[in-house]
């Protein structure tokens, strides 16, 4: 389609100054048509018209430029006519006359205290509601649980070697790294600490207390709900993009015993392994760097670990494992299986899945606390 640049001249017909435009008169030419229509200067003539016959092409901008071109005469005290204007163009003009002395609402000012209210009140349903459908979901991962123990052939041992390798086995050399790194803090720390006290041989009493009691097994549940966690919600949350899991579902096959279940037992039986080769791997960090800013030999340090070191304390941390396992697994899964839309939900809800099973981990922990403090263990 050829355009023809818009344009308007002067003229005078009767006593009336004729103001005749046309090319096309659209946004794609603003700028020039602009500066045509500041050119324009009112003069002395009382009746002015306005002859658009000629033009080809009109869009609202246009319109609002002839607009303001007659409002410039109509102030110049001009009566102002408008001629030969095709009928397509006409509902442009009114349109334009119905929005052009209209100013932009506001919007409305929100008072922030309640603004705060009404987002904690939003969060707080959310929560609620979130919260009934994850225990109504470890109730149904219970059932069928429940129904596989009746039914051993129902268990999927292929996927459960599978997945005990990804979360176990894979897993073992960033938690190993993670715990001798820190062993070395702890031990660097407390020794620095305890030399103001003359005490730095209770670092070793420090060490023995908090790596099997509390570091190892919390830090790891902390790693593997960030790892394995993490790359469960992904796993099923593709699957439900896909359309695989309705597939199973459309086979007659229950997603709950063929994806949950080997996830979730698997990580029962790997995080106590991980757990306690994170404790030996910490205690190894703890001791090297024990011996060095200590200035004792191994054999002293071995011997000072075993008068601290006692079942008691290693029994607390190895408990549990298995809960927190078992929550990063629930909550990685349920995640996974509530994946509705595409790529976005599934980034989304794997973030919100690490998110709500570390601090599930860390309440646990807390309880854990309490309930052993309660009973002087």
């Amino acid at each position: 389609m050829t355009v023809e640049p818009g344009w308007i001249r002067e003229g005078t017909t009767d006593g009336r100054l004729v103001l005749s435009a046309g090319g096309d008169w659209t946004v794609a030419g603003a700028g020039a048509l602009e500066g045509l229509v500041k050119a324009l200067r009112p003069g002395a003539a009382r009746d002015v018209a306005f002859d658009l016959s000629e033009i080809s092409a009109l869009d609202t901008a246009g319109v609002w430029l002839l607009r303001q071109a007659a409002r410039r005469h109509e102030e110049a005290g001009a009566r102002v006519a408008w001629e030969g204007v095709a009928e397509r163009f006409r509902p442009l003009f009114e349109l334009v006359e119905e929005n052009e002395g209209k100013k932009p609402e506001r919007p409305p000012r929100v008072n922030a205290v309640a603004a705060a209210i009404t987002r904690l009140g939003r969060n707080s349903i959310e929560a609620g509601e979130e919260t009934v459908a994850l225990t109504a979901f470890i109730g149904q991962t219970t059932i069928t649980g429940l129904r596989a123990l009746l039914r051993p052939g129902r268990f999927r041992l292929v996927s459960l070697t599978n997945q005990i390798e990804q979360t176990g086995l894979n897993a073992m050399p960033i938690v190993g790294l993670m715990a001798f790194l820190i062993g070395i803090v702890l031990a660097y720390q407390g020794a620095v600490q305890l030399r103001n006290f003359g005490a730095e041989i209770y670092t070793i009493d420090m060490l023995a207390i908090t790596i099997p009691r509390e570091i190892g097994v919390l830090l790891t549940a902390i790693m593997v709900a960030g790892r394995s966690g993490s790359a469960f919600t992904a796993q099923i949350g593709t699957m439900k993009v896909n359309e695989e899991i309705a597939a199973m579902q459309a086979l007659g096959l229950d997603p709950m015993e063929i994806l949950v279940l080997p996830r979730i037992n698997a990580l029962i039986i790997t995080l106590p392994i991980l757990a306690l080769f994170s404790v030996f791997v910490g205690m190894v960090g703890g001791a090297a760097m024990a011996i060095v800013s200590l200035d004792m030999g191994a054999t002293q340090f071995l011997g000072r670990l075993q008068e601290a070191m006692t079942l008691k304390h290693f029994m607390v941390g190895m408990v549990k494992a298995p809960v927190f396992a078992y929550l990063i697994a629930v909550v990685g899964c349920y995640q996974g299986l509530r994946v509705s839309g595409g790529a976005e939900s599934v980034g989304r809800l794997t973030t919100r899945a690490v998110v709500l099973s570390i601090f599930l981990v860390i309440v646990a922990d807390a309880v854990f606390s309490l309930m052993f403090a309660a009973m002087d263990i």
